[in-house]
Order: structure tokens, then C-alpha cells, then sequence
């Protein structure tokens, strides 16, 4: 892409842009009440902290580019922050939330107000605690309608209807991962995936519920898909009925339709399905996908799709499913993703090779380090390119921004992995040595960045969904094995790739993203597999301000919580 037409891409963006916030806008408001309250599943109760009594927490639902005030009070017993998860926040990124990155925590008997700042965001996003694991029962959906004035680019739904998935442990979130740390070990398994907070029929005890959703027949329903879970990649499906999926990660893709889905962690996909089936009842249905020799347990949770005015028991009850260990199924379904070239979207700008100043190739792995006081005498920890991750004590975008803080963060994050093997091969009693450190990227504003993730066989394995906050990137590549720098950019996709914020990385693959850093800010990058990103697998990226107040991160407010000790 020559000058001229990346500046006629560029103002096209700008316009596209432009044209929303005139017609729309509004600004909303919401209060949050996060708080311990019991749940009973599984025929035990649980102490869980959730936002207004609920779980999953209350629905955000606006419109595309409105601006969003969430007052958040924090009457639990420890602190937390919330991230709204897909929003870019432009030149906001006190408002993102990663507990540490760009914000302290919300302290016990205290409350801060995030100000949401929506773009060109469109579809389903959803938001969550972001704090050790406390987003395990702390979130919920955040929808993004078209804006005044705009339509669907397919056909006009007769309902939406929300579903989420996620994983429910008989436990404190936050005090497994706490004692799983101390030990040096693997977290818990689940006790049960879950629907909308139901685990549904197939765990065993009489008083368990089940997601119910009501449909009339001949009607055209829009599922806003999430998924929540800490640790599971899921399939699912509808028994009898085709998923058309329209959007992922609140951007519109080319429609395809399948007889189920893959969704990751941390991603949302948007699907239409058509209740053009008998009258009666059928089964929706999720079971966990892996790659990994540490694998989930394969336990399959049921909802059901229900005509209205059917009677009786289950239609074609039998549950339709990817086997847990399906990599084909896996893999057939992410083949199928490309961004689509409607008006709602705004224009493909994919960087060109010659947009591109800062390349990293990074290499994903689970490793251990020594341990006294552990059960092993080592602990596990995972690392991006050698580095495991450390958490800071005074978050990032404020030492970043005052300058006068020295020690918390340094800017020597590796671009490639200091050691070359075999990533994708046998690495049977292969180990290379792994620091732990703050260590971050710097880019400057508006450049090109090519990131290029390379799963390797370290640890157990498999697929790792990685999210990047405030960005959405184009998924422009992907691979089988090891990445080869000569050959492999021959295959990139640079018409039609994806425009997400979470990407699944297969076990033994490669994929390539590309954007451009046009938000000024710190922002977090981190697996969200919870027990990868709480062992290191992290890293943060760093935008520069550009020439003008406009390209320059906005000043802090006056009410951010306070850092420990400060």
C-alpha cells in the first residue's frame, strides 16, 4: 500500500468513525455491587463474591459508540479491578482495569467509576473481574447494538438472547489459585461447566436447574455467545439445528454455518439460528476442546432450546459433538473465519510489510523453577519468550505516566526467544532457562506491528486464546509446526483476516497478527487460560503518545484507587 492510498484508508477510518458519533453517542450509567452471596449447585452451597447478587453478573447493553459510567463499590472482603474485555478505550486505558497493569485495586468498602469509551466496537463484548481469579464469578455480557440508524448486515433477528459459558467450582475462586500458587502446582479442576449459570442435567443432583431458552417456531434468533470459563476451550451445539456464525469478538465476519462451534476463552462469536425445526424440545449442549496432555475434564453440559407450546419430553435428544480431542474439528472451524467487507465494518487497513517497524516472534511455554517451600520442589510458571511475568506492586500506566517511579517495570521485553530449538517436537526432558521480571514492549504510535505467537511443547502443551487489551488485530497467518520467517509470510492472509482481540493459538501451530498502534497507552497482553496468565504467561505493550492531544493518552482522573502502601 503505497502513501496515497493508506492516507485515503486512514481518513476513510476516520470517517467511518465520524459518521457514528453523529448519530449516536448517549451516555449511560450502571452501579455495581460486588458482594459474597450463596449459591447452591451441584447440591452444595457456595459463598461466591458476585456483582448484585447475580451470577452471571447484569448485562450492559447500549449502543455502538455510546460512552458507558459504571460506578463499581466493592463491599467483599478483598480487592479487585473489572475490565470491559474487547473495548479499545481510545486514549483511555485508566479505565481498562487489569489489576496492576493500569490500575490498583477497588479496596473493601471503597468504589471507583470507569468511564467505557466505545468505538467502532459492534455485537457482543462482555466484562470481568481482572484480578487473580475472581473474574471466575465476577462478569457478565456487555452488548453493543447497531447504532441510530444502522442495520444488520444479514437478516434482522427476532430476539437475541445471551448465552454464557463457564466453569463453576464448589470453592473461593481466589483462595484455588491462592493455594495452588503456594503449593507450585496445577489448580483444581472445575466441578462443572455451566449455561448462564445452570449446569443443567447430566452432574447428578435432583436439584440442579437447566438453561432454558423459549423460542417461537419460524422465528430467527441471534445468540451472543461468551465464553467465560477459566481454563476451556468449548464446543457447542444445538441438537437438530445449523449455527450461522455472523461476528466474533464485536466485528462482523463472512457468514458460514456449522452444526456447532469452537470458542476460546475470553472470545464472544455471534450466530444466528433459525427455529425451523418440529415443535418440541432440544438439547443445547457444550463439552470442553483440548490439545493439551493436560487436559480438562470431558464433561458435557446441557441446555435446552424450547418451541414454545411443545409438550412432552426431548426431540431428538441425542447430543451431537466434536470428541474432547477433535483437532481436526478444531481446526476446520478456525479455517473458516474471514472479515467481511460490509458497510457496518470499518474498512480492511491491514499493515503492509513495509508498514511494519516492530516484528516479535514469541515463543509460548509452561516451564518450572526451583522451589523450597513447594510439593515438588519446583513451581510451575509459564513465560512468553523466556520471561515469566511478575506482577508489580504500583501498576504500570502509572509509573509509566508520572515518570517519577523507578524499579516497577523495565522496557527489554525480547523480541524473539533467546534460545532456538525444536518448539513443536519432542521436548521430553528439554528445558531452557526461564527469568521472571516486569519486562514490556515499546512501540510508537502509529507504526506497524507484526506479532507472530509460536506454540511450543513446553509444559503439556496445546492451545493458548491470546487476548490484547485495547487493540483489535488482524489474525493475518497460521501454521502448522515451527514458524519459518522465510517461507511462511508467503501465506499470510492480507485481503479478508479476521479483526478479533482474542486469538486461539493451536497446540504445535503458529499464528501471525498484525495492527497498527493508533491507541497511546499501556496495555496488557496475556493468555486467557487463567491458570497460564496467573503462572507468567504475560506481557504488556506500550504505545508511545504521537504529535497532538489527540494521539496522547487523556490525563488520569482524580479518583483512581491508591497502590498499596502509597
Amino acid at each position: 500500500m503505497g502513501l496515497q492510498q493508506g492516507l485515503v484508508t486512514w481518513f476513510a477510518g476516520v470517517l467511518f468513525l465520524r459518521t457514528l458519533l453523529l448519530s449516536c453517542a448517549d451516555v449511560h450509567h450502571y452501579e455495581f455491587f460486588v458482594l459474597e452471596s450463596n449459591f447452591t449447585k451441584l447440591c452444595n452451597t457456595t459463598t461466591l463474591l458476585v456483582v448484585n447478587d447475580s451470577y452471571p453478573g447484569p448485562q450492559i447493553r447500549v449502543h455502538r459508540c455510546d460512552t458507558v459510567f459504571v460506578n463499581v463499590h466493592n463491599q467483599g472482603n478483598y480487592g479487585f479491578t473489572i475490565h470491559w474485555h474487547g473495548v479499545k478505550q481510545p486514549r483511555n486505558p485508566w479505565s481498562d482495569g487489569p489489576e496492576f497493569i493500569t490500575q490498583c485495586p477497588i479496596q473493601p468498602g471503597t468504589n471507583f467509576t470507569y468511564e467505557i469509551v466505545l468505538s467502532d466496537e459492534i455485537g457482543t463484548l462482555w466484562w470481568h473481574a481482572h484480578s487473580d481469579w475472581t473474574r471466575g464469578s465476577v462478569h457478565g455480557a456487555f452488548i453493543i447494538l447497531p447504532a441510530e440508524n444502522e442495520t444488520y448486515p444479514f437478516p434482522t433477528p427476532d430476539a437475541d438472547q445471551t448465552i454464557i459459558l463457564e466453569s463453576w467450582y464448589d470453592g473461593d475462586y481466589k483462595q484455588i489459585i491462592d493455594d495452588a500458587l503456594a503449593a507450585g502446582v496445577s489448580p483444581r479442576q472445575p466441578n462443572a461447566y455451566a449455561i448462564n449459570g445452570h449446569v443443567g442435567d447430566t452432574y447428578g443432583c435432583p436439584n440442579d436447574t437447566i438453561f432454558r431458552m423459549l423460542v417461537d417456531s419460524e422465528k430467527i434468533y441471534l445468540l451472543r455467545i461468551i465464553n467465560a470459563a477459566m481454563n476451556e476451550h468449548f464446543f457447542f451445539t444445538i441438537a437438530n439445528h445449523t449455527l450461522t456464525v455472523v461476528a466474533q469478538d464485536a466485528s462482523y465476519v463472512r457468514r458460514f454455518t456449522r452444526d456447532y462451534i469452537l470458542i476460546s476463552p475470553g472470545q464472544t462469536m455471534d450466530v444466528l439460528v433459525s427455529a425451523n425445526r418440529n415443535v418440541g424440545q432440544y438439547y443445547m449442549a457444550i463439552r470442553p476442546f483440548s490439545d493439551s496432555s493436560a487436559a480438562p475434564v470431558d464433561n458435557i453440559t446441557t441446555g435446552i432450546f424450547q418451541y414454545t407450546n411443545s409438550e412432552g419430553g426431548l426431540n431428538a435428544s441425542l447430543i451431537t459433538l466434536p470428541a474432547m480431542t477433535d483437532t481436526d474439528a478444531m481446526i476446520n472451524f478456525l479455517d473458516q473465519i474471514r472479515n467481511t467487507n460490509v458497510s457496518q465494518n470499518q474498512g480492511i487497513n491491514v499493515p503492509a510489510d513495509k508498514d511494519i517497524k516492530t516484528r516479535a516472534f514469541i515463543a509460548i511455554a509452561v516451564n518450572n523453577l526451583p522451589c523450597n517451600t513447594c510439593v515438588l520442589g519446583t513451581r510451575l510458571v509459564a513465560s512468553l519468550n523466556n520471561v515469566s511475568f511478575v506482577s508489580p506492586r504500583i501498576d504500570i500506566l502509572q509509573a509509566y505516566y508520572n515518570r517519577n517511579m523507578s524499579g516497577v517495570f523495565t522496557e527489554d521485553f525480547p523480541l524473539n526467544p533467546p534460545v532456538f530449538y525444536n518448539f513443536t517436537g519432542d521436548l521430553t526432558n528439554f528445558n531452557t532457562p526461564v527469568a521472571e521480571g516486569t519486562r514490556v514492549i515499546v512501540v510508537n504510535y502509529g507504526e506497524g506491528v507484526e506479532m507472530v505467537l509460536q506454540a511450543t511443547q513446553m509444559g503439556a502443551g496445546g492451545s493458548h486464546p491470546i487476548h490484547l487489551h485495547g487493540f483489535s488485530f488482524y489474525w493475518v497467518g497460521t501454521g502448522f509446526g515451527n514458524f519459518n520467517n522465510e517461507t511462511d509470510p508467503s501465506t499470510y492472509n492480507l485481503v479478508d483476516p479476521p479483526l478479533i482481540n482474542t486469538v486461539h493459538v493451536p497446540g504445535r501451530r503458529w499464528v501471525a497478527i498484525r495492527f497498527f498502534a493508533t491507541n497511546p497507552g499501556v496495555w496488557f497482553m496475556h493468555c486467557h487460560l487463567d491458570r497460564h496468565s496467573s503462572w507468567g504467561m504475560d506481557t504488556v505493550l506500550i504505545v508511545r503518545n504521537g504529535r497532538t492531544e489527540e494521539t496522547s493518552i487523556r490525563p488520569p482522573p482524580s479518583t483512581m484507587p491508591r497502590c498499596p502502601g502509597t
